[in-house]
Parts: C-alpha cells; sequence; structure tokens
C-alpha cells in the first residue's frame, strides 16, 4: 500500500539513478501524452510531495504522477552499452510510462496519474496538501489547526484528508488511530488536550522509522508476522487484549473505505455511524 514512506523511497531511488542525466528515450503510454517525447532533455530533479510524486525536466517540465492504491516505478539498470526501453519490468499492459537515461531504465506500472505540466504549475495538482510528514514544510502547530478545523469529523478521515496533513494513507490511519486507544469514527475534536499533538508525532515519528524500509512496521515486536497492530489484521487476536480484530467502513457511500480496529481497545463512540459523509483528497 504506497503510503508517504513508499513514495519518499521511490522519489529517492529515481533521483539517485537518474537525476542529473539525459533522458535518452521517452515512451508515455496515456492517450493525452503519447506523441511527448523527452529525449535530449536533462532530469534535474525528482522530490516526493505527500502522495505525489514530481520529476523535473529540463525546459521547465514536471512529469507528475500518483500511485494510488497499486501504483509504483521501478528502476532498473541497462544492459552495458544498451538503453533499451523492453522487458524486465512485468505485463507490458500495466507499463504506462518508460524514461530512459545511458545507465537507467525507470518504468512506471498501474500508475492512476500520470501527466506532463510546466514545473510553475506544480501548484496547482500539490498546492492543496498540508503539511508534508517527510517534507521540509513538515510544521506539527499547523497540521493541527488544520485537523481540528472540522471538530465533528471522524479521527479516520482527518488523518486520510491529505489537506491536513501530507502523507498518511489507510495503514498508517488504521494503526494511529489503535496507538491513540481511540476509536476511529470518534469525532476528532472529542480527542483530549494534548493527544492530537501528540498522534502527529506518533505519525512522523512512524513515517521516519519506515522511509528507509521496504518491511512496514508499527510495533516493538520484533516478529515477522507482527509488524503491524491492526492492518490487515481483521478477526485476528488484538496484540493488547485478544478480542479479535475488526473492520468497518467510512466516507462516501459511493467510496465507502475499510478502517481495521480493535473493539475492546477502541470502542465506539454512542451512535456512531461507520459511514462518514466526507470524500477523500490526495
Amino acid at each position: 500500500m504506497p503510503e508517504g514512506d513508499t513514495v519518499w523511497r521511490t522519489a529517492r531511488t529515481l533521483h539517485s539513478a537518474l537525476a542529473g542525466h539525459a533522458l535518452t528515450r521517452t515512451d508515455f503510454r496515456v492517450p493525452r501524452l503519447a506523441t511527448v517525447d523527452l529525449a535530449g532533455r536533462t532530469l534535474l530533479d525528482v522530490t516526493p510531495r505527500g502522495k505525489h510524486l514530481l520529476m523535473r525536466i529540463e525546459g521547465g517540465l514536471t512529469v507528475h504522477s500518483h500511485l494510488g492504491m497499486e501504483g509504483a516505478w521501478r528502476v532498473r539498470a541497462n544492459p552495458v552499452g544498451k538503453d533499451s526501453l523492453s522487458g524486465g519490468f512485468g505485463p507490458s499492459h500495466q507499463i504506462r510510462a518508460l524514461l530512459a537515461t545511458g545507465a537507467h531504465t525507470a518504468a512506471g506500472i498501474r500508475l492512476p496519474v500520470l501527466e506532463l505540466l510546466r514545473t510553475v504549475e506544480e501548484f496547482s495538482v500539490v498546492g492543496h496538501l498540508g503539511p508534508d510528514l517527510l517534507g521540509p514544510d513538515w510544521d506539527t502547530a499547523e497540521a493541527e489547526r488544520r485537523l481540528l478545523r472540522d471538530p465533528e469529523r471522524p479521527l479516520v478521515e482527518a488523518l486520510l484528508d491529505q489537506r491536513n496533513l501530507a502523507g498518511i494513507g489507510n495503514v498508517y490511519a488504521a494503526e494511529l488511530c489503535f496507538l491513540a486507544r481511540t476509536s476511529p469514527w470518534a469525532p476528532v475534536g472529542s480527542l483530549p488536550h494534548p493527544l492530537p499533538a501528540r498522534l502527529l508525532a506518533a505519525a512522523k515519528r512512524l513515517l521516519e522509522a519506515n522511509k528507509d524500509s521496504v518491511r512496514r512496521r508499527t510495533t516493538n515486536s520484533p516478529r515477522p508476522d507482527r509488524n503491524l497492530a491492526v492492518y490487515g489484521r481483521e478477526n485476528r487476536p488484538c496484540y493488547r487484549c485478544g478480542t479479535p480484530v475488526r473492520t468497518g467502513s467510512h466516507g462516501p457511500p459511493e467510496r465507502p473505505r475499510t478502517v481495521w480496529y480493535c473493539p475492546h481497545c477502541q470502542p465506539p463512540p454512542a451512535g456512531a455511524s461507520h459511514k462518514g459523509p466526507a470524500p477523500q483528497t490526495n
């Protein structure tokens, strides 16, 4: 599940392989970019912004992508003396973009968002985002202010809204609610002071701890089957109390999202609905 830590790590890999090198061949496999050719331009920088990737290209252009639920960028070294764009990345119908330099080729796979824009217009796709948990703009006080501006909103939805803070996805939202011993459906404004600030500090700490590792961990257990406390553990015993972990839904009826929780450690507030009305913003 790509979240802020995955995107940060992806950006570092792409930057290390491609930045500072001229693109020898490009192949965009989405209709509106099918005729675009960036060969000859230098890839200047790859920057993560929350769950977005910005690949800046010589000439004031930016390739903007979002990994969504299943997207990925993969990099491989080219055969000696070649800049081939063929093979090595899985089913070709899943590839949305290929960018090659003399030494490496990067493939964008199953990308739900892929577009080319002017670098000066990046604000149009990431300007709405809140402070980035892994970015230089991280500001706990500002993130807390945004998180609490709609006090009746369920905690899980407030955490997932990228306008509040950028980088949290389903995994961390569920794990943070568990760490706070708070129901995902508790109104965010009901959290006692200073829990919101502590929750944001925990979010920052978890993403920083996981950004260099492919295996995500939110618990202190050394066991490989206990990396996560509740996410993906439906019907398995809670590590704290042994109660089976359950799932519920939230968000708009046309686009519900699943959340994992322990009904004993995180009892729902009285009268709480498992379906919230607010949409999520990437």
